[in-house]
């Protein structure tokens, strides 16, 4: 059974829309193609993160099986289910709208999995929270600190307000380093073709102090895949932009385990 501190644990944030859930999906599939038993959890109150990988399988999330059952009915399984490439998928979920803080919602989901040892029974190597990045309070946060991811990666583009966002989020991520939680990993530049957008990427990385761990190009085939409700990995696994998300992949993994060493010379 592997342990929770050997799992390697990464959150993915961005404005909403940026495409977090596309390229962590993407991602998933990259790592389990490298042998990696990997979780993907989506911390969004839409509980839409996984539906790529899904297929026709129900993915109840963990906050309305907490409403429903309680927790002390809930099963592991119930917590879980099995994707495209025996992907483990998992949705927070959230509150009605208009309801409720969504954040809590979070922050009730991640602790569930926490005690159910899911990373454990179902010893999983990487787990990828994708997380709405917009906001970095409250349950938004819950992967950044609390020892739930290690490595954040932001996703955006060259549009101001992309750019705005995860000024945003690396300054929060920033705020909690010295208490010991998540390190900023890096951006990663999901091209959306403005003016000027590897300067202004660039720029962005000198002034959050981090690198550029990966650029996708602008792509119709993944735009044509999530129409399908599918990856572009699935439908196109040999394409550039395919190529492009399995360099990311091994980038951000050499990344966690370059920072873990850090962290363990640090402890």
């Amino acid at each position: 059974m592997k342990k929770e501190n050997n799992v390697i644990k990464i959150a993915i944030y961005g404005k909403g829309g940026i495409g977090k859930s596309t390229t962590a999906s993407n991602l998933a599939i990259a790592f389990s193609n490298m042998g990696l038993n990997v979780l993907q959890v989506g911390c969004d109150p839409k509980a839409d993160s996984t539906i790529l990988l899904r297929g026709d399988k129900k993915l109840t999330s963990v906050l309305d099986q907490l409403r429903e059952k309680g927790s002390s009915s809930i099963t592991l399984d119930d917590l879980v289910i099995k994707g495209f490439n025996n992907i483990y998928l998992s949705e927070a979920g959230g509150p009605p709208p208009g309801l409720g803080c969504a954040g809590r919602g979070i922050v009730a989901a991640l602790e569930e999995i926490k005690k159910k040892e899911v990373f454990e029974k179902k010893n999983i190597d990487i787990v990828i929270y994708d997380v709405l990045g917009d906001v970095v309070c409250g349950g938004f946060s819950m992967p950044i600190r609390e020892g739930f991811a290690n490595d954040i990666f932001i996703v955006t583009s060259g549009e101001n307000m992309a750019i705005h966002a995860a000024k945003n989020i690396a300054l929060a991520v920033d705020n909690f380093k010295d208490r010991g939680y998540a390190t900023l990993g890096g951006v990663i530049l999901n091209k959306r073709n403005v003016k000027n957008e590897d300067e202004k990427i660039t720029n962005l990385c000198k002034f959050i102090n981090t690198n550029l761990c990966g650029v996708l190009d602008f792509s119709k085939d993944v735009q044509d895949a999530d129409e399908r409700e599918k990856t572009v990995s699935q439908i196109n696994p040999n394409s550039t932009i395919v190529k492009q998300y399995n360099n990311l992949a091994k980038n951000i993994l050499s990344i966690c385990r370059e920072n873990e060493k850090k962290r363990e010379a640090v402890s």
